[in-house]
């Protein structure tokens, strides 16, 4: 029984579907739980992507360019279906059974791949390449992994957000130290990744790490499911991604109709602007929603607002709010902003892929009798961005007037440069490679390899920080989901641009036989590839430059929007 005095949270509810209790659910023992079933999916997607490259060419005998498609391909599946989760979880069965189901999923395609390194046959003789049965299995693996990773991470940061209650001053703060925490069990789950596990799939057998991979994310679905009965869970709310077809329809369909002068006319039942109908029984207030008040920008959006008809019904296909409106047009506003921050995520395709084809070729002793895998040299990435965020948050905070430090978008920016001076120090450290490789033909030191992984790394946490804070606080509160699922799919499009990018180069230098991605990395002119993507990279910073002049924050908008209320009334 519910004692008199205690608090009931009025848009969330308990397992068992009533209003739930404030003390007894959610807060920071529920966000635990979450925080572990993120760690174990971040020490299994990277687990198996860091080192995939050398198993694909060691093991499965394939060339490098095909190898560093396989990876990028498979990074970038997982992100993308991130869409797809944020789909399946805001239309049909909430975050929460999304996390749980997809998190299985992710299980039994680790266990697949962990049985195709113990079945003899399923990897090919020596010096044989693989076979089409062979890639078909491992590709059914990896792919089965890339599913469940994508529903999991869809609505895992968003389903541990729901256990505070932004009503709440204090949980409100809470809610934002998760976000830092989750970005720190990010990090760790990397961490662990590219060192214990790399170790033992490289000095004591794949299907040793592989397995290890599978029991890690079963532990953490585990722990994840001994929360159920204390979780706070929220009502489904709808795809956002129906909303913006429904307002496209809508405003397609009466684009020969005149926007009215005032505004106010536009249909909004909150206000008493429109009328009624299917669009006012389920306005912003029943759905959760924050009121957003009309803007200038985007106007042929605002046919979608406009009532034809005030005595009949009419479905959201046929007439829109004017929030849902502006809703749509925040997505659309924030599209510059996420086209080019995809750029940043095809320079961090390289740290998986090529970065450690490059070790495999160097020294990597330390010591008389200790060589690293060439998989882990990516804790130095790691390490970079587990340094930059205490020393951006402790050092240089401090040094701005603002108590948050650089906003998002200037975060971004700066993500950005740093992946332009890596990529011309990664081109000026294999130049030197060659050169050392060609003329003594004694490998050089692998530390040489620092400096890119480190500047990527610290891109990351600015990056990475910048955007999720960016799309998070941006985003229209009924649309976390979706906004989350955009972010990542900056994630999975890098990727795929990664791709494309390596195999048009690929093809088009290997026809004169001076192929830059060669077999053979020291036949071939990896820097020049490297010299392509900064320049890229710096044309990219270019036009998110002025793409993020142009950007007006959530607050400047409503602003604007009172004072041209104002105006209009006036």
């Amino acid at each position: 029984m519910v004692g008199l005095s205690e608090k009931i949270l009025s848009d969330a509810w308990d397992y068992k579907g009533r209003p739930a209790v404030h003390s007894g659910t959610g807060g920071w023992t529920c966000a635990s739980m979450i925080l572990g079933v993120e760690l174990c999916e971040r020490l299994t997607t990277l687990g198996i992507a860091v080192n995939l490259v050398t198993y694909i060419t060691g093991t499965m005998h394939l060339g490098n360019a095909v190898a560093a498609n396989t990876v990028t391909n498979f990074m970038g599946t997982s992100f993308m279906l991130c869409l797809l989760g944020g789909f399946i979880a805001d239309t049909f069965i909430g975050r929460y059974l999304t996390v749980a189901i997809f998190t299985a999923i992710q299980a039994f395609g680790v266990i697949i791949l962990t049985v195709s390194t113990v079945a003899p046959g399923l990897r090919p003789a020596d010096h044989e390449p693989a076979t089409a049965g062979q890639l078909a299995v491992l590709h059914l693996a990896l792919y089965t992994t890339a599913l469940g990773t994508g529903g999991l991470k869809s609505s895992v940061s968003g389903f541990g957000s729901d256990q505070f209650d932004e009503s709440d001053q204090e949980e409100k703060m809470q809610m934002t130290k998760f976000f830092n925490w989750f970005f720190f069990f990010i990090s760790l789950g990397s961490l662990l990744a590219v060192t214990v596990l790399v170790y033992v799939q490289d000095n004591v057998g794949r299907q040793w790490g592989y397995g290890g991979c599978a029991a890690c994310i079963l532990v953490g679905l585990a722990v994840f499911l001994s929360g159920t009965r204390r979780y706070r869970y929220k009502k489904l709310v709808g795809s956002p991604l129906t909303q913006i077809a429904a307002v496209v329809a809508a405003a397609w369909r009466k684009r020969r109709l005149r926007l009215p002068g005032d505004p106010s006319s536009l249909h909004d039942p909150e206000e008493g602007g429109g009328a009624g109908g299917e669009g006012e029984k389920n306005s912003w207030a029943s759905r959760g929603k924050e009121r957003l008040q009309h803007t200038k920008q985007f106007r042929f959006l605002d046919h979608a607002a406009i009532c034809v008809d005030s005595s009949a019904s009419q479905s959201k296909w046929q007439l829109s709010t004017v929030t849902d409106v502006e809703e749509v047009k925040t997505v659309v506003r924030m599209i510059p902003i996420w086209a080019t921050t995809i750029m940043f995520w095809t320079v961090y395709a390289q740290m998986t892929t090529f970065s450690v084809s490059q070790a495999t070729t160097m020294d990597r002793h330390v010591g008389p009798s200790f060589e690293i895998p060439s998989g882990s040299l990516t804790v130095f990435f790691v390490g970079s961005i587990l340094l930059t965020v205490p020393v951006y948050d402790r050092l240089i905070v401090p040094l701005f007037k603002n108590p948050n430090g650089l906003t998002p978008l200037k975060r971004i920016a700066v993500g950005l440069s740093l992946s332009v001076i890596a990529m011309v120090i990664a081109a000026l450290v294999e130049m030197k490679r060659l050169s050392e490789t060609n003329e003594t033909g004694v490998p050089i030191s692998v530390f040489w390899l620092v400096p890119q992984f480190f500047l990527v790394g610290s891109g990351e946490a600015f990056t990475y920080v910048g955007q999720l804070d960016f799309f998070l606080r941006e985003c229209p509160k009924g649309m976390k989901t979706m906004s989350t699922g955009l972010f990542l799919s900056t994630l999975s499009l890098g990727f795929f641009v990664s791709s494309a990018l390596v195999t048009v180069v690929h093809r088009t230098t290997g026809r004169g036989g001076g192929a830059w991605l060669a077999d053979d990395l020291n036949r071939g002119k990896l820097y020049d590839f490297y010299l392509l993507l900064a320049a890229l990279c710096l044309l990219n910073l270019g036009a998110y430059l002025l793409a993020a002049r142009w950007y007006t924050r959530k607050e400047g908008r409503a602003a604007a929007a009172v004072d041209d209320e104002c105006v209009v009334h006036v």
